[in-house]
């Protein structure tokens, strides 16, 4: 009686397991392809978009906010290829996500003109989470320095490629760069929306956008 009690609740355990393990949905998406189907949403009327093609990357630049259309962000993880420009304070790029809409959003979002500057300071400034529009990143800076931004680790070069992994849970956010195991960034929200629009975000010169996958 006793190893049959043990077999139902290992078994039960397994199920449940591999219940949770199917719940988790990961897509891919070609943004190339949901820019000519018309997937995605301009968030500013004079925005600019265009196809981009660098070696193995295949995406869009962009310098706005490039909603998914029919897309519901809850949690899980977001992974994109970013390439910024190193132009000081004129390169900012990113993820938003938990959208209401333009003005209302969460964002992870980069300074790649920092990657490589010897100010140790200006390297704790580079990559940044906020939640507008109650809490700008110069509102966070000078409320609670270097809690809400951070240094990135490893560092990659100002103009280059760089990997980053986005992990959305209810409570906090995690974020990855170029498949290290140390996140650059740890915080907790700022907010209680738990789901809304997902989109590649970009401010003042154009980001570049590639390989975008979405895990909830």
């Amino acid at each position: 009686m006793n190893n049959k009690i043990l077999f139902i609740a290992i078994l039960s355990m397994t199920l449940g397991s591999s219940f949770c393990y199917s719940q988790q949905k990961k897509v891919t998406y070609d943004i190339n392809r949901l820019l000519n189907e018309n997937k995605l949403t301009k968030a500013y009327p004079r925005q600019t978009v265009a196809e981009v093609t660098d070696g193995s990357k295949k995406g869009l630049t962009s310098d706005g906010i490039l909603w998914l259309k029919n897309v519901n962000f809850k949690t899980g993880t977001i992974d994109v290829d970013l390439r910024g420009r190193d132009v000081f304070q004129q390169s900012f790029l990113g993820i938003a996500f938990h959208g209401v809409d333009t003005t209302t959003n969460d964002v992870i979002y980069f300074r790649p003109f920092n990657f490589q500057t010897t100010d140790t300071l200006r390297r704790m400034h580079t990559v940044q989470y906020i939640s507008e529009p109650d809490f700008p990143w110069d509102k966070l800076r000078k409320e609670h320095p270097l809690v809400y931004e951070n240094a990135v680790n490893p560092f990659p070069e100002a103009t280059a490629w760089f990997h980053a992994r986005i992990v959305v849970n209810a409570d906090d956010i995690v974020v990855y760069v170029d498949h290290s195991d140390k996140p650059s960034l740890t915080v907790k929200k700022l907010n209680n929306r738990q789901n809304g629009l997902i989109g590649l975000w970009s401010s003042g010169l154009p980001g570049d956008f590639a390989n975008l996958a979405i895990t909830q």
